[in-house]
């Protein structure tokens, strides 16, 4: 019986610890700014080099952030931001060497590849670390 215990008390731990990490997941919109804190907005842009972006985050059915040396490139969808889902994988088809926000972005299941959806680009707003006082 003193086995039992220990392995009893395992075993909830264990149970419990999914319905912890729910409860820790963040709205799309607290999630963004949780990645954008003590970053300040820039001037946006039209446009973004793909040559020197590092990587890219969705997030969503809001975002998507593209991350050039330290600065965060905020991309707001014009139109299908509902259809982003960061489980997805993003398709671009493009000729040039920088990312507009004339572009469209195909949206793919991660699992299965199949299409998910599309998203529209808006401006790329910068988001750099705020100088110290």
């Amino acid at each position: 019986m003193r086995h039992l215990i220990p392995t009893l008390l395992a075993a909830a731990a264990v149970a419990a610890a999914p319905a912890a990490i729910a409860r820790e997941k963040l709205e799309p919109e607290a999630r963004l700014a949780k990645l954008l804190e003590g970053r300040v907005a820039g001037e946006p842009q039209k446009c973004i080099p793909l040559s020197t972006s590092r990587s890219s985050q969705i997030i969503d059915k809001t975002a998507i952030v593209y991350k050039i040396g330290s600065t965060y490139w905020v991309n707001r969808p014009k139109g299908g931001a509902e259809s982003l889902d960061d489980d997805d994988i993003l398709v671009l088809k493009t000729s040039g060497s920088q990312l507009c926000s004339i572009d469209t972005l195909e949206l793919r299941d991660r699992t299965s590849h199949m299409y998910s959806g599309f998203v529209s680009l808006g401006e790329f707003v910068p988001y750099r670390r705020a100088k110290a006082d």
